[in-house]
Order: C-alpha cells, then structure tokens, then sequence
C-alpha cells in the first residue's frame, strides 16, 4: 500500500430503513468523520437520494482526495454493483440505479451491495473477522442475512445474489418464508420467529433468562440448537476459519451460543470445523458504513 493510497479516503453509507449512516475512511480503517441521518418517509427513491446527497456534501466537504463510494442497501444489488434492485423498507424501490444517479451528482465512482454483505466485509476488516480469511457473517435481527468471505474476498456468485444464508432450509415444511421458502433458517433465528414463538421482544426474553425464568432460558437454549443446526449446513459447504454473529438477537449470545456450539459439535465432522471459531460481531450497526468504505476502497483504490 503506497503512501497516496494511505492518505485517499473513500465514504461508506448504511442505507436503511429508518437512518441513513454515512462514514469517511482512510485506507487504514480510520475513520475521520462520521454522519448519521434520518431516512425520510415515505422513502422513496426520490426522497432518499435528495437526503443521500446532503449528507455526502457534508461529509465530502473540504477534503482533498476521495477515492469512491460504497453504498449498502437492504435489498438484492446487481452484479455490477450499480442497481438497487428491490430494497426492503423503502418504498417502490425497483431496480433503482443509485449508483448511476448518485456519480452524476458527485463526480465520485460508486459501488454497492447488500447491506449484510457490507456488515460482513466491515467486520472482516475490522471487527471481530480481522483475523480470518474465510468467514460467514449472520444477522440475526429482524430477518437473517448473511455475508461469505472467501480467501478475504466478498462472495456474492455470478449476479449478485449470493450469500442468503438465512435462507436454507431448516425444515421442508415449515413456516412459510418472504421468500417462498418453507422452513427457513430465518424462520426461526430471527426477531419475527422468537415474537411468533414466545410473544416476546428479545430483549424481554433474555431478561426473563437472566432472572432465572426456567421456560426463557429452554428456549433460547432451543434457539441455540436451531441456529446450530443450520450453520452445520453451512459449515459443510465452506469449511469457514470462523463464523460471525450479529443483529439485534446477537446481544443475548450468552443464552444461547453454548448450546449453538454443542450442536455444531454434534452434527459435524471435526474434519469439518477443525480450528472454528463462533464470535460475536463487534461493530455494531456501525459494521454496514464500515464494509461499505471497504467496498469502495478495494473496488477503486487498492485495485489500481
């Protein structure tokens, strides 16, 4: 990494539903200004993109060299990187060229992708994946997303799309899922299944747990077997270094991560999970902004 590198900086956006995050990064991680906004409702394309050009006038402003945008949305991204597909909580969001309309604007190059992607490339680089190659990153929180790092690299397949972990297959017949899906992962590790289940916010069930309630502390130890069963699957098919759990749900890891474990220890093979580490994320809801700077930053710096 030469020294114009180092000192080029590139800005990373979390685009959702309720804020709109913004951060600007050097190459080496520091973050020298930071910028959370209100999305406005309705969000609709129009509205959001207005509100999105304030804040990166903001946070551009007086600053000599930068290198890119990234930008990480709730919703599918095409393969190039430049289509908002459909975004989940933002109205009559489709096949939006953000990218297209956002550079027009700027004069600055703009990347983008899934918004669990982003968590899982921020914390790879600097959260709790640091240290590991090859990683998965779930989100457990309202659905569950997912991000696969491969060889340090962000998997997404040939359009895109690639990497819904929490949309295997838990159970063929299962609750029906978003996304056609019967049965689903999300089903029944995400903040919808547990309120469905126990009537519950997470937050309320792991106090009960902490306070001894014997029916909380069964099912988040019910939770953690679910879990561990589907990262079995996982683990399987890509052999990860280490497995990164974050969202909402992530907080309360300590009902129910033990018994995720023991069930990863069950199903799999040791040749399978040899040397894995189950970690909780670090970052944050400051992983999204994060692993979009380092979306930018590997897409137009360190690539050149």
């Amino acid at each position: 990494m030469n020294n114009e590198q180092v000192l080029t900086q590139v800005i990373g956006v979390d685009l959702g539903g309720s804020a709109i995050k913004l951060g600007r990064f050097d190459a080496l991680g520091n973050c020298h200004q930071s910028l959370t906004v209100p999305t406005p409702q309705p969000a609709t394309p129009e509205a959001v993109f207005s509100v999105l050009l304030e804040g990166l006038s903001q946070i551009t402003e007086n600053v000599k060299s930068v290198g890119g945008i990234g930008i990480g949305l709730p919703g599918p991204v095409d393969a190039s990187g430049r289509i908002s597909q459909i975004a989940i909580n933002l109205k009559n969001w489709q096949n939006v060229p953000l990218a297209n309309w956002v550079e027009a604007k700027t004069n600055l190059s703009v990347v983008m992708a899934n918004d669990a992607n982003c968590a899982g490339l921020g914390e790879a680089w600097l959260g709790a994946g640091r240290r590991f190659k090859d990683l998965i990153l779930l989100t457990l929180g309202t659905g569950v997303g997912g991000a696969i790092i491969l060889n340090g690299e962000l998997f997404v397949g040939r359009n895109g799309t690639a990497g819904e972990l929490g949309l295997i297959t838990l159970n063929f017949d299962g609750p029906i899922c978003n996304s056609g899906n019967r049965g689903s992962l999300e089903q029944y590790a995400s903040i919808q299944a547990i309120r469905r289940e126990t009537g519950l916010e997470p937050a309320e069930l792991a106090a009960k747990a902490k306070s001894g309630d014997t029916n909380a502390i069964e099912y988040w130890q019910q939770y953690g077997q679910r879990l561990g069963a589907g990262l079995a699957s996982l683990i399987y098919i890509l052999t990860p270094e280490a497995i990164i759990l974050g969202g909402g749900i992530s907080a309360g890891a300590e009902f129910f991560l033990p018994s995720t474990i023991a069930e990863i220890e069950r199903r799999v093979l040791a040749s399978s999970r040899q040397d894995l580490q189950v970690l909780i994320a670090e970052l944050g809801n400051q992983a999204g902004a994060i692993g979009a700077a380092k979306l930018a930053l590997d897409t137009f710096v360190l690539k050149q």
